[in-house]
């Protein structure tokens, strides 16, 4: 039997003492969330000089948002009403609950879109607010610059926690027995949306970032962020939309995903014969505490992450004092509330049942993914930190030029690859060592360890917001022309420079649960497509062929999306220079530029390049599938989540090392700003923004919308259908992903 048609035990009155609980969880997430976002509003902003760069960047901002939404709604309206009619050929002559569930799973991914969406929005939106602020406060206070840009990043963090928490919950409390059925699609909704916040909002943001370098800073010699460069206000929204929007929508589908995995699996021990042989007739009640075990980890995530929140505080004094210091220490309580939560919940919940005992094991698992999220945070420091080996190797190797300068970060972040392997490796063999003889549970295991990993998501999402928030504020504080405040200047860029640390530190933690999600639902697959007996083996000619399609789909996606900030970087280059020298009064300060022509370029092409993406992810899988079969399409899933794992990690490790390293060297090293070695940097800074904050991080929800497709198409792939059927599948499938390569092409450099 698959998953597809396993229908779980009646809920009894813990179940539902349980459902209640974590649903008071989502509500107490959300409601501290508006608490903070009321203190951070309530922060003073009044300065006349910085009010009218931060409206800018708000309109921008809301604007960019807004449209991004029209792009992508006629695209998930179709995905809603294929969805419909996908699933009701597969439960329409079910009893009347199951006939409820292709409505279900449809209605599911409509909310994950909107509540990833809204995630990003909320993330956004106090970003906007908070920047003002921060950099007001750092006239004053470097503890109240800080603890408001941090404060601001953990109402997207609440938020994301509870939205997920409270889609999930209510998806039980509907359909109770069916909930499993009906889950995927919440998560594959969450994913798809991040998917395309991601690709747009970094292709926004580093276009506008990579065009206002090079014309600013080596053309023309002026600061970043100096209010004479056109493309200032459009890097500034960026941040916004990219970093702050992107990421909220990128981890909640990370959390949403991982939850999803952990429960559908515990489902599938309901059908899973050595799951049947150990436990017998208590089989069914305790694979249902297995299913609700991940929503009380949860709900004990709320708590955790409130409680490191609470405990972040700076110190008054010396603004050059180190702001990873408060940060690291709310995290490291955050994860050890954490730890002692998973310990009380296990004590209480999850007995053995043969034994009567506590079965420990499901804790070690968990507690795995809290010392991976730990190990990923300290791999993920040593190789981005501006005062770390490997980023002051390449701001030295800046003193011979710009190809010592790519070659050093390129080789720090291909080491780093190699230790995120490791680790991940050690949990995934850790998992099968506690469980050994179990695979059901083993798999079970690799997704609670992905539980444990985002258990303080609402911290986490701090870390993250934290940056742009403080990018931002450095930004305003540029634009602004407030020079004379040196100290407030000096507070300000040292906080931007670690917020580029804390955003590699969290993309790091998020790729790591991409990789674990996505080995979950790769089990999943294989239940779905019956490969459990047979297995998928590689020496078959076209699982091998699957599994080379699989590791050179990261790589085109990749290229797409940099060729896209390739060609705005250009035209925002060109409309930089054309009003340097049509309006010679910018550099002498007696013209202002035209900030909106720049806005409109990079928005045009995030625009134009949003679908793509979302294509070339749903229609691949079912491509290879209809044309080579299961086994191939379990290799290409395969292959896809080895090679997108190891280039996200190289990407975001090597483009934040340059980026730091031009930090350095901008804060007095090598001679400081204005020298060959700062040129240098900026140009191993220009290429690293693509790396790290398009391409990079978009590989996560990629590889996780391949795996939900994969499993939502996985019945069909094995089904008995006719030639003319699997080919006219196999021929659109095809059309389609052409097209939206050739799309992308449009409007190359060449051809202008």
């Amino acid at each position: 039997m698959s998953e597809a048609n396993i229908v779980l035990p009646a809920l009894g009155p813990t179940e539902w003492k349980i459902l209640w609980l974590v649903l008071a969880s989502a509500f107490v997430a959300i409601f501290y969330g508006l608490y903070l976002a009321w203190g951070v509003k309530n922060a003073d902003h009044n300065n006349e000089k910085m009010i009218p760069v931060a409206k800018a960047i708000e309109e921008g901002a809301m604007a960019y948002l807004g449209q991004q939404f029209k792009t992508m709604s006629w695209f998930v309206i179709v995905m809603t009403v294929a969805l419909y009619f996908l699933y009701s050929k597969i439960y329409g002559g079910g009893d009347k609950m199951l006939r409820w569930v292709p409505l279900g799973v449809s209605i599911s991914f409509l909310a994950g879109v909107l509540a990833s969406y809204g995630a990003g929005y909320v993330g956004m939106i106090l970003a906007v607010k908070a920047n003002i602020r921060s950099a007001h406060a750092a006239l004053t206070s470097f503890k109240n610059s800080m603890e408001i840009a941090f404060r601001a990043g953990a109402v997207s963090g609440m938020f994301v926690v509870g939205l997920g928490l409270l889609g999930a919950t209510v998806i039980f409390l509907i359909f109770r027995e069916q909930a499993t059925k009906v889950l995927v699609g919440f998560g594959f909704g969450g994913s798809l949306a991040a998917l395309f916040m991601r690709v747009g909002g970094g292709i926004f943001t580093k276009a506008a970032d990579v065009g206002g370098d090079l014309v600013g800073k080596i053309e023309a010699g002026i600061p970043e962020d100096d209010p004479r460069n056109a493309a200032t206000i459009a890097d500034n929204v960026g941040d916004n939309v990219g970093d702050c929007a992107g990421m909220a929508a990128d981890v909640f589908e990370s959390y949403e995903v991982t939850l999803v995995a952990a429960i559908i699996l515990a489902a599938a021990t309901l059908v899973d014969p050595v799951f049947l042989h150990t436990y017998g007739d208590r089989s069914s009640a305790f694979a249902l505490q297995l299913i609700f075990f991940p929503l009380l980890l949860r709900a004990v995530g709320v708590f955790s992450s409130i409680l490191g929140i609470w405990s972040f505080h700076v110190k008054e004094g010396e603004p050059m004092r180190d702001p990873m210091m408060p940060i690291n220490i709310g995290y490291w309580i955050s994860a050890a509330s954490s730890v002692a939560g998973f310990a009380i919940v296990t004590v209480f919940y999850l007995k053995d049942p043969n034994t009567g005992l506590t079965d420990w094991r499901f804790f070690l698992a968990t507690t795995m993914g809290v010392i991976l999220a730990l190990l990923t945070l300290w791999i993920t420091n040593y190789f981005t930190h501006p005062d770390k080996r490997p980023v002051m190797e390449t701001a030295t190797a800046c003193k011979t030029g710009a190809a010592t300068t790519i070659l050093s970060g390129i080789s720090e972040g291909s080491e780093s690859t190699v230790w995120a392997v490791v680790t991940i490796s050690i949990t995934i063999i850790f998992s099968y060592l506690i469980f050994k003889g179990e695979p059901a549970l083993a798999a079970y295991g690799i997704a609670l360890a992905g539980l444990g990993l985002l258990t303080t998501t609402g911290y986490i999402l701090a870390m993250d917001t934290y940056g742009p928030i403080t990018d931002n504020a450095h930004g305003i504080f540029q634009m602004s022309g407030i020079q004379q405040e040196e100290e407030a200047a000096r507070t300000l860029a040292w906080m931007d420079a670690i917020g580029n640390t804390t955003k590699a530190l969290t993309k790091g933690l998020a790729i790591a649960t991409a990789v674990l999600a996505a080995i979950a639902l790769f089990r999943s697959f294989i239940d779905e497509a019956k490969l459990v007996d047979i297995g998928i083996q590689i020496n078959n000619p076209k699982v091998f062929i699957g599994l080379l399609l699989g590791s050179a789909l990261p790589y085109l996606f990749s290229a797409l999306s940099m060729k896209a900030v390739g060609r705005a970087a250009y035209g925002v280059v060109e409309e930089v220079r054309r009003q340097f020298r049509e309006k010679p009064g910018i550099m002498l300060g007696t013209e202002k530029p035209d900030y909106a022509s720049c806005v409109e370029i990079v928005t045009a092409m995030a625009q134009k390049e949003l679908l793509g993406p979302g294509i070339l992810a749903i229609f691949s899988p079912i491509l290879v599938g209809f044309a080579l079969g299961a086994p191939a399409l379990g290799g290409f899933l395969g292959g896809a989540i080895v090679s997108g794992q190891l280039l996200a990690v190289y990407m975001a490790n090597t483009g934040a090392n340059w980026d730091n390293a031009k930090k350095k060297i901008e804060d007095g090293y090598l001679g400081g700003k204005g020298t060959e070695a700062h040129k240098a940097a900026i140009i191993g800074d220009t290429v690293g923004d693509p790396f790290k904050d398009t391409a990079g991080p978009a590989l996560n929800p990629l590889i996780k919308v391949m795996n939900l497709v994969g499993i939502l198409v996985a019945p069909f792939t094995i089904s008995e259908f006719d030639s003319i059927t699997r080919l006219v599948v196999v021929f659109l499938s095809m059309t389609v992903l052409c097209a939206a390569v050739i799309y992308s092409r449009r409007g190359g450099l060449s051809a202008q």
